[in-house]
Parts: structure tokens; C-alpha cells; sequence
């Protein structure tokens, strides 16, 4: 029976920090804002006008930073960008046991995509700009089983979806944080997914 298992992107799939940094602190140097990005690189997850807020950007001035934000990235983070451990193996496990690859990302769906074509992946559905609970619109829409992701907000989408949540210890959040989330699996990266996919599949 076809299944889908979903996976975040960012710290999940892919590692895009070193272009992050490069990118949020060419933003500060053109605007004059505090933006570190460092500190953006360091804590992955939210959306990027979330991100801008706490920041202290002025929030008539967010939605021109994020446009900004979006036109600069290709050129600067995805030629930055490497894939996590594992994940390439994690995407082929799925479909080598009949399943389809779902990614359900915050990031803004274009850029998203081109990280994927950079990297050569191809997964069967791609979903973006959802974050936390509002992921779970479309795992339930695209029948995912599993989410797999690095943060606690991925656990709550894929616990308001009904999915099995898997974290992934290779971002901003810890297992035991993942755990209080709602993770019914912790792994330490996706080295470790095939095994437990296979396990899961097989009860």
C-alpha cells in the first residue's frame, strides 16, 4: 500500500547556515538594521517576517525585507547550502519500500524548489510558506503518515495532522524538547531513518 512520509527542509534535509548568515547580515548592511545573522542561522524554523520582528524590524517596513530577503537568496545561500547527513538515503528509503517524499517547509516555495534542483532531488510533492500547526493543511492533503523534522514546531504540525512526528536532533532543538513536542521517534540524524522507516513499516 503507497504511503507518504513528510520532511521539513531546513536543518532537516538541508543545511543552508553559512548562506543564511551571509544573507541576513547583507540585508542589515543594505538597510541599516540590527539583523544578526548568526543568531538567524543558529535558530532555523520560524518564517522569515517572524524572524524580522523579533529582530525589532519596524513592521511597516517587513513585508519590502522580506522581498529583499527572497531576491538576494538564490545567489547567496543556495550555492552555500549542503545536504544534512543522511538525507539523500532518507528520500531513497522511502520510495525503495513503495512510499511517496512530501516536504512541507516555512520557506518561501520558490526558493524551496531551488534548493531541491540544486541538490538533484526529486520528491513526489512540495509544499511552502506553512509553518507549525499549518503545516498539517497539507499533510493531511497529501496523506502523510510520518512528518520528520528538527524542530518543535514540526512536531505540532504533525501532531495536528494525525502523523507519527520523527525529530531529527540536527537542528535548534534538542531531543528532549522534541519529545515534550509531541516526537513518538528521536533520531540523532538521518543516518538513522531508513532502519526506523523499515521497522515501522514492518509492524
Amino acid at each position: 500500500m503507497t504511503f507518504t512520509v513528510g520532511f521539513d527542509l531546513d536543518m532537516t534535509l538541508i543545511d543552508p547556515r553559512p548562506g543564511m548568515v551571509l544573507a541576513m547580515n547583507a540585508l542589515a548592511a543594505e538597510t541599516g538594521l540590527a539583523l544578526d545573522g548568526e543568531h538567524f542561522a543558529n535558530h532555523l524554523g520560524p518564517p522569515l517576517h517572524l524572524v524580522l520582528r523579533d529582530f525589532g524590524a519596524p513592521p511597516a517596513r517587513i513585508p519590502e525585507l522580506v522581498a529583499r530577503f527572497r531576491a538576494t537568496y538564490p545567489e547567496i545561500v543556495i550555492p552555500a547550502t549542503a545536504p544534512m547527513p543522511g538525507a539523500r538515503a532518507a528520500l531513497d528509503a522511502v520510495r525503495a519500500l513503495g512510499g511517496r517524499t512530501l516536504v512541507v517547509t516555512a520557506k518561501h516555495q520558490p526558493n524551496a524548489a531551488k534548493h531541491l534542483a540544486a541538490l538533484g532531488w526529486q520528491v513526489d510533492e512540495l509544499v511552502g510558506d506553512l509553518w507549525s500547526t499549518g503545516k498539517a493543511a497539507a499533510l493531511r492533503a497529501h496523506g502523510a503518515r510520518v512528518y520528520v523534522g528538527d524542530h518543535t514546531a514540526d512536531m505540532a504540525g504533525a501532531l495536528a495532522a494525525g502523523a507519527v512526528g520523527v525529530g531529527v536532533t540536527t537542528g535548534p532543538c534538542d531531543a528532549a524538547a522534541l519529545r515534550v513536542a509531541g516526537a513518538a521517534a528521536i533520531l540523532s540524524t538521518l543516518d538513522d531513518f531508513p532502519a526506523w522507516l523499515e521497522r515501522s513499516c514492518a509492524t
